[in-house]
């Protein structure tokens, strides 16, 4: 077989000297026809890749994603990725890291120098603050925490060192929601970078690079946990970062290039096949949990429901004027907490969370199953906020169960467990 034909016929051992099957088995010439399209986009797997001649290896370029040079730096799998998620969020750039929380070290290592300062609401998700006091601490970055209900508390807090101020939407466990339009607004007026958790969101409940309905007001970067909602299954662990600034972008991707963060080729494919269904995923969780929320509101047991989109709920009016500001229900997510009554011992909390049958045991959420967790609030805050009771914190994210069932389990763990 010439190598004239090697593209056109396939390989046959027939043909080789048996001394050179390896040889064969590794630089046979055919090459499969491109022209191939299906559902879903092919999986490249590579540390190595092949360039054509020297020169192209010394002009390639990976910033840019006009060229593949090495694994860490993308394959079309991952570019592929990178550019839906920025179609569903608004980004121009985005790089992807193994999880939520290394996503989040990401956007705090491109921005944060030595002698700077860091401003982190006091509801932020746990692990952002422990990297505050713990390697960013130890790197000569100072941080303080802020009041997320409170724009006068961020502003009266950013310093003259201030080099970033992260947000979250809802909060961390508690649920408030914050006046994210003010507190972007306070951040630009004194050119201070801004990053948004925006898991929660997940780039359907609202856009945080539109904030105003147009590019007039923007974050500067947000991060996901894609383990969440993008993926929907609660078996991949992955994040992203994104920005529309050109030179953050740039920075943002020599950054991940020098921690080098990576994905597996076989995560992202899990993440891809799942985007396509996430407006009707995170549509159904959020009606279920809305249900249930409801349902608590009727409990003696419960002296407060967290759900943004219930009235009454801390930062409601935030939530409406961002995530339901044409109208209608709005988008809200399948997640929510109740404060139990304080009267109720710790024992009997837990015992609680330990009789629901189908509601499981576990942390993360946007997966198929539903969960609780509790938490003890007083022991990752800074101090008891104002606008929540004082009681038993447990969080509950919905699956796809149905939700007339999961209130039945919860009744019935309830009726056993929550009496005084």
């Amino acid at each position: 077989m010439t190598d004239q034909n090697a593209s056109h016929t396939p390989f046959s051992l027939a043909h080789a000297q048996d001394e050179h099957l390896s040889t064969h088995l590794i630089h046979h010439g055919y090459k499969p026809p491109s022209e191939f399209e299906a559902p879903q986009p092919g999986v490249f797997k590579a540390s190595t890749v092949f360039f054509p001649n020297v020169a192209a290896m010394r002009q390639r370029e990976w910033k840019d994603k006009s060229a593949y040079t090495y694994g860490t730096h993308g394959t079309p799998t991952t570019f592929t990725l990178e550019e839906r998620l920025c179609a569903l969020e608004g980004g121009s750039h985005c790089v992807l890291t193994p999880s939520g929380l290394s996503a989040i070290s990401v956007v705090s290592f491109t921005i944060l120098k030595t002698g700077g300062h860091v401003l982190i609401p006091d509801n932020a998700y746990g692990p952002n603050k422990v990297l505050a006091e713990g390697e960013l601490e130890a790197f000569g970055i100072s941080h303080t925490y802020y009041d997320a209900m409170n724009p006068a508390d961020l502003a009266a807090k950013i310093q003259s060192n201030t080099q970033l101020v992260w947000l979250e939407a809802p909060g961390s466990l508690s649920m408030e929601f914050p006046d994210l339009i003010e507190m972007v607004k306070i951040c630009k007026d004194r050119s201070v970078l801004t990053a948004l958790d925006n898991t929660w969101g997940a780039g359907i409940a609202f856009k945080p690079f539109n904030l105003l309905g147009n590019s007039e007001l923007s974050v500067d970067f947000t991060i996901h946990a894609l383990t969440k909602y993008p993926s929907g299954g609660g078996d991949v662990l992955m994040g992203s970062v994104m920005t529309r600034n050109e030179s953050l972008g740039l920075k943002m991707k020599l950054t991940h290039m020098r921690l080098g963060l990576c994905v597996g080729a076989n995560d992202v494919e899990s993440v891809l096949r799942s985007l396509p269904t996430m407006p009707l995923r995170y549509a159904a969780q959020d009606q279920i949990a809305r249900e249930l929320a409801q349902w608590w509101q009727g409990q003696a047991a419960c002296v407060q429901v967290l759900h943004p989109a219930l009235l009454g709920s801390p930062g409601h009016q935030h939530w409406k004027n961002l995530c339901a500001s044409q109208g209608g229900s709005g988008h809200a997510a399948g997640l929510f907490s109740v404060m139990l009554d304080p009267r109720l011992s710790q024992e009997k909390v837990d015992a609680f969370c330990d009789e629901l049958k189908l509601f499981k045991i576990g942390y993360s959420w946007g997966g198929p199953i539903s969960l609780v967790v509790p938490y003890k609030l007083e022991t990752v805050r800074s101090s008891w906020p104002s606008d929540l009771q004082k009681g038993h914190l447990v969080r509950f994210s919905t699956g796809f169960e149905n939700a007339n069932d999961l209130i039945e389990d919860l009744r019935q763990s309830s009726q056993k467990n929550l009496i005084f």
